[in-house]
């Protein structure tokens, strides 16, 4: 409908100054300012009698202004109105501060209806700077109702928003095309978009905000459960993979490992082998906690791909990844014969062109790299195995464009970011699900512990008692959003600092992203061999560094960084068998940095790590949806609404079975929808 995308500049009540301060909301058109949604609600529709009053809570009451008003001014920037209001129960006091407008609006003898906090002052109960409405004879008071709260933005109050909202409203009407199935409708017990839409903003008792607001929890869910499971079936429907059946030799590589799987990477390995061996490509997310031992398990997956005479790629983030996967992978690999290249952004051109030639030419078996695998000169001769390492710093197109170098090659995702499976569903629902979640045999719990900044002494005096056990340490700098420069700096400085004070007996080495390739091999080849003993470094260390040896590490300024990432650098140490130990070096001022906090000493589980991650941040930002090309969630709380996700999954399958492409004469509406949702989105 055009009404929905007109222009929100064009709205009664918006002028140049309330756009600006719109658009920082993300709210370009009428469209977005109808979903955008209320916070909460505050009900003002119970009122109380005067002398049923108690300090401490917010209530409603009706009365009538007692003779005049005083007025005074108690300092400049300061001045105060109050006024005695009663009721046929007894009298209260009103006082209003720096709100010269009430004086021209509140007069003796009004009727009045007031909701606010009550307080004990000094002359008895009293309500301070209260929300009003005169009430005259006859009149239905807006106050007596429930009240939408808003996110909002400084100069923006809300009444300019409510008084916006109801423009709007009255503007659509009930124009708002109803694009879900009767049936759907009815099966659901789902109320109509119209009536979800008005009541979701202006319901006139708490039960319509819960009937609103499941329908449209549901419809978010399941739009976006469609768009991922159609993207599944696309892939499953899809031409045929190679099938990866020759065994020959891969059972003795496993018994010849250093070390035994344990039970979890076993059962994943099965589930990999059976997907690997049919003509459907695999699309598997394997999930598994810092150190359960990932890594190996996609080893082995690429080591069968090379035995059925085909070859591997494996994407990681960042280029220490990368490094320190063709390491391991030429250690384990090299000896069975297996040809290993590694492709990332930092070689010489012309041996870039050479390893290109080797891999379209098929004389490299696995091929590991970063984002530089994705490039459009990289051609593969028989590439039938995909693995992407740590999954939630890719989006789906990335994942996409590298399986389009083969043809339908099976896909692996790797993630140590663990994520509650049922929300694995939804952001990485077009994947099997397989988790990791045992450890290796004799690996100790890390030790963490929070200590203020004022208390960074006791810190580095510590880890000098581990460094003279001969032990190594990791320091972590500050994260720094604004540039990679600057954290570079900030890296070095503390270096400097650390080697002039604390260090000056040890051996301190540096590492940050703006050190060219073969600096930053040169110094982690250094660190392995315990030839540095402290190593400074940005986030570069955040995922895949494995030196046993290192058992401490400091994070300076730990509240800056959210409780995933500090839970990924943790894993850095605790990786031998030696007691490691954690120090979070911080500032916590806020509420949210002391949670997370306590939450790192409290347990070293990645998956109650992620839970409460969830909580504090939210799933919209928890999931990375824009990341990964879709929308964020505009309602739905995958914490508040697992019931009504596995509904609507329930739903889409039936959908789908019936209708893969949403063809039926019911699905025509739901289907334009879905185009007009994630236009873009592959899959759609």
């Amino acid at each position: 409908m055009e009404m929905l995308k007109k222009d929100i500049q064009y709205i009664k009540g918006v002028g140049p100054k309330k756009l600006s301060l719109l658009k920082k909301l993300k709210i370009f058109n009428v469209e977005d300012m109808i979903y955008h949604f209320p916070r909460d609600y505050e009900n003002r529709s119970f009122s109380k009698k005067i002398i049923e009053l108690k300090p401490g809570e917010k209530v409603t009451i009706y009365g009538v202004i007692v003779g005049q008003r005083q007025s005074l001014k108690v300092r400049k920037g300061l001045n105060i109105n109050r006024y005695l209001v009663k009721d046929d129960s007894g009298f209260i006091s009103i006082t209003f501060f720096n709100q010269p407008y009430v004086k021209n609006k509140l007069k003796a003898n009004d009727s009045i209806m007031l909701n606010g906090k009550i307080k004990m002052g000094l002359q008895g109960l009293e309500m301070v700077n209260p929300v009003f409405e005169v009430v005259n004879q006859g009149e239905n008071p807006t106050l007596d109702t429930i009240v939408p709260i808003y996110s909002s933005t400084d100069g923006f109050t809300q009444n300019q928003m409510i008084s916006i909202k109801k423009n709007i409203l009255q503007m659509v009407n009930d124009d708002v095309v109803e694009y879900m199935p009767e049936i759907i409708i009815e099966k659901n017990k789902l109320c109509g978009l119209n009536f979800a839409l008005k009541r979701i903003h202006f319901p006139t008792s708490l039960q319509e905000v819960k009937i609103a607001r499941y329908r449209l929890v549901f419809d978010e869910l399941l739009l976006l459960q469609l768009v991922l499971v159609r993207i599944k079936k696309k892939v499953i429907s899809s031409k045929n993979s190679i099938p990866l059946k020759n065994n020959e030799g891969l059972v003795q590589f496993i018994n010849h490992l250093p070390f035994q799987l344990t039970g979890a990477q076993k059962t994943v390995l099965q589930e990999i082998i059976k997907d690997l061996e049919d003509v459907t490509p695999m699309n598997r997310l394997v999930q598994g906690d810092v150190g359960s031992g990932k890594t190996i398990v996609a080893i082995i997956a690429l080591y069968k791909a090379v035995i059925n005479s085909c070859q591997g790629a494996l994407m990681a983030p960042t280029e220490i990844l990368a490094e320190q996967h063709y390491t391991s992978l030429k250690q384990l690999l090299e000896p069975m014969g297996v040809r290993i290249g590694l492709l990332i952004g930092s070689l010489t051109k012309t041996k870039k062109l050479e390893l290109l030639e080797k891999i379209k030419e098929g004389q490299i078996d696995i091929i590991i790299g970063t984002h530089a695998l994705i490039q459009e000169s990289v051609e593969f001769q028989r590439l039938a195995l995909v693995v992407t390492d740590e999954q939630h710093r890719f989006g789906v197109r990335q994942r996409a464009i590298l399986a389009e170098k083969g043809e339908n090659p099976h896909i692996l995702v790797m993630t140590a970011t663990p994520i509650p499976r049922t929300l694995a569903l939804i952001l990485y629902g077009d994947l099997d699900i397989s988790i990791i979640d045992e450890l290796p045999p004799g690996r100790k719990e890390i030790k963490t512990h929070g200590l203020t900044q004022e208390e960074k002494e006791r810190a580095y005096e510590f880890a000098k008692k581990e460094l003279n056990s001969g032990r190594q340490i990791y320091v972590v700098c500050p994260l720094v959003e604004e540039s990679e420069v600057i954290e570079a700096k900030a890296a070095t400085d503390i270096a400097e600092e650390l080697a002039s004070t604390f260090f000056q007996d040890y051996t301190v080495g540096l590492l940050h992203g703006k050190m060219k390739t073969k600096e930053k091999e040169e110094i982690m080849k250094k660190f392995t061999k315990n030839e540095i003993n402290v190593l400074v470094s940005t986030t570069v260390i955040e995922v895949g560094v494995n030196v046993p040896n290192a058992t401490m590490m400091i994070i300076e300024n730990a509240e800056r960084f959210g409780l995933a990432q500090l839970h990924q650098l943790r894993g850095r140490v605790g990786r031998g068998h030696s007691q490691s130990y954690c120090i979070l070096l911080h500032n916590n001022k806020s509420k949210i940095a002391k949670d997370r906090i306590k939450i790192m000493e409290s347990t070293n589980d990645g998956f109650v790590i992620s839970e409460k991650d969830l909580e504090i941040r939210g799933p919209g930002e928890f999931l990375g949806l824009r990341q990964h090309g879709l929308p964020d969630f505009k309602i739905a709380n995958l914490l508040k609404h697992m019931k009504v996700l596995k509904r609507v999954q329930s739903q889409v399958e039936e959908i789908l079975q019936e209708d893969p492409l949403l063809s039926l004469d019911k699905y025509p509406s739901l289907k334009t929808k879905l185009e007009e949702k994630f236009k873009g989105f592959e899959g759609i």
